[in-house]
């Protein structure tokens, strides 16, 4: 199985309610993978109200695979890169990967 774990900032222009939509856009895009793609077991998005004052990104992606072949799929599949750009990419400055064997 594989781990894969993202950590995304906002960009700082989006404040208040504005930045709340923008998570809260990201989660349901995201989760609403599971069931879709091939060979992802399990995906979360934590962000928004969770998040402690220490934390020094905004959003986190903690997905589960079974295998890194799963991982390819799900990188290239449709539905993944159309949340990646249309929920995403218009309102993150920062992306940060760790994807690792478990």
């Amino acid at each position: 199985m594989v781990k894969h774990i993202i950590l995304w900032t906002l960009n700082p222009e989006l404040q208040g309610d504005e930045k709340l939509l923008a998570i809260r856009g990201i989660k349901q895009g995201l989760e609403d993978l599971k069931g879709r793609v091939p060979g992802l077991l399990d995906i979360r998005v934590y962000g928004g109200e969770q998040a402690l004052p220490t934390s020094n990104c905004d959003v986190m992606l903690d997905a589960t695979l079974e295998s890194f072949e799963a991982l390819k799929g799900y990188a290239a599949h449709p539905a993944h890169v159309a949340v990646a750009d249309n929920l995403v990419k218009p309102f993150t400055v920062q992306r940060t990967c760790l994807d690792f064997s478990i």
